[in-house]
């Protein structure tokens, strides 16, 4: 059994699969569960990939902010980005504000950016539009 230094059972256990579900220090998403949250209402989705990538086709129900204009979307003034996204702010402390792109690289980018700006709920889907193109699409 993994013993953690202090020598108690399946800490170090946990602390592996704590790691397994983060993307370089950011919480990730899979696929199955992106399904499931999805299917209960309970994600909200940012497509952080330009607005000619997410024409293209995206997530259903996907809000469209490229990495670009995400830090200054997720520091405006409710009223501002209602206008601007036609869509309601994301709260600081919402649950699975899951963010992509078509690869990963930029939600997992974005994910550290909402992160950093206090968004405790932020995740990236790290199979990103790709994943979800070829198994959903």
């Amino acid at each position: 059994m993994l013993r953690a230094p202090g020598g108690r059972p399946g800490a170090a256990f946990l602390r592996l699969a704590v790691a397994a579900r983060t993307m370089a220090g950011a919480p990730t998403v899979s696929l199955p569960e992106l399904r499931s949250l999805l299917a209960s209402g309970q994600a909200r989705l940012i497509d952080v990939r330009s607005r000619e990538e997410a024409a293209a086709g995206t997530i259903p129900g996907a809000l469209n902010i490229p990495v670009s204009e995400l830090e200054s979307a997720l520091q405006m003034e409710p009223a501002a980005f209602q206008a601007l996204y036609s869509a309601e702010k994301p709260k600081l402390e919402e649950e699975n504000l899951i963010f992509f792109c078509q690869m990963g690289r930029r939600g997992l980018q974005a994910t550290q950016l909402a992160q950093g700006l206090g968004y405790t709920g932020a995740r990236n889907f790290a199979g990103a539009y790709r994943e979800w193109s070829q198994k959903e699409g």
